[in-house]
């Protein structure tokens, strides 16, 4: 894991909430829960704060569109594409900045889960879980009407409840319910980076379901950690990759909005980074060298949250003997 890379994924991330966020890889499984997007055509206008953040959520996921948008950032303002589209109940989001680098990001899945099964418990899907949980995180408050990208749009308020995450304010469509602009801030309500529609080419509304993840089981770890901010969970991502060995493990926990990553890799497996704090745009990265499970491993948790919470979780990795 090389100090390149660590920024591409923090860009991915970064993206990722414009084309539909972090999509669990597709199977082949044939009794599979659907979505009727069908259904946010027929539901009422919603009402409440909370109300109309699921429905952005879902919308996220049943809309089919083109953009443009416009990214500003620590590292100034870049354009880029966005394409959102859906066949056969598979979504795929693709992201193309049009300035700087030539950089491309592609995802293709299905409607994940927010948690992974276990315990006699199913993981709802990602909206409804991300919608419940973040009233118990954040206040959640609606702010005044404007315009963006020539839309009429409702500014939502989303105000973190401890000092353990950063806020977000989003301006939702109000005819789709599809998130026109939306700005992460810092403790102090400052905004960190940006994101903005220019551009949203005829969004329609897939004629037809969507698939959601199968339930799946919490990975068997030889560790665990011993504290994450309340309301962090693991999440059932397929994290493998052709970059790492086997010997690299990558974690991700979330709150539904917040999301940690976490690798654990021997050190001759990888590229060693300084151990302390990285910052890697709006994002950070604790690292740390420790003998974990009998030999030197390399520890990195990177994520959009202030930086004393990413020391916090990496310091409190505990390794369980067999």
């Amino acid at each position: 894991m090389t100090a390149s890379r660590l920024r591409l994924l923090a860009a991915s991330c970064l993206v990722g909430l414009l084309i539909s966020g972090a999509l669990p890889a597709a199977s082949t499984e044939s009794n599979e829960e659907r979505f009727d997007c069908q259904t946010l055509a027929q539901d009422a206008s919603p009402t409440t704060a909370q109300q109309w953040f699921e429905r952005s959520l879902w919308a996220g996921h049943c809309y089919q569109y083109n953009a443009h948008a416009v990214r500003i950032s620590y590292d100034g303002v870049r354009t880029l594409t966005l394409i959102h589209d859906i066949h056969d109940g598979i979504e795929r989001g693709v992201a193309s900045y049009l300035d700087g680098p030539p950089i491309v990001f592609e995802r293709r899945g299905r409607i994940g889960r927010l948690g992974v099964a276990g315990g006699g418990s199913e993981a709802p899907p990602s909206p409804v879980g991300i919608a419940e949980r973040a009233g118990a995180h954040y206040r959640l408050q609606l702010g005044g009407e404007e315009r963006i990208a020539n839309r009429r749009a409702l500014r939502l308020d989303i105000a973190p409840l401890d000092s353990f995450r950063f806020g977000h304010r989003l301006w939702l469509d109000q005819a789709t319910g599809l998130t026109l602009k939306q700005s992460l801030l810092d403790e102090t309500g400052r905004p960190l980076e940006t994101f903005q529609l220019t551009t949203l080419d005829q969004p329609r509304l897939h004629q037809g379901e969507i698939r959601l993840d199968r339930q799946r089981e919490a990975p068997t770890d030889p560790w665990r950690l011993g504290w994450l901010p309340e309301g962090f969970t693991a999440q059932p991502a397929d994290t493998r990759s052709a970059r790492h060995g086997d010997g690299v493990i990558h974690r991700l926990y979330s709150d539904g909005l917040a999301t940690l990553s976490l690798f654990v890799a021997p050190v001759d497996e990888v590229e060693l980074l300084a151990p302390g704090l990285h910052r890697l745009g709006v994002s950070n990265a604790a690292v740390r060298h420790r003998n974990l499970g009998g030999e030197p491993r390399q520890l990195i948790v990177m994520g959009e949250l202030p930086p004393r919470v990413l020391l916090r979780v990496a310091d409190s990795l505990l390794w369980e003997s067999p």
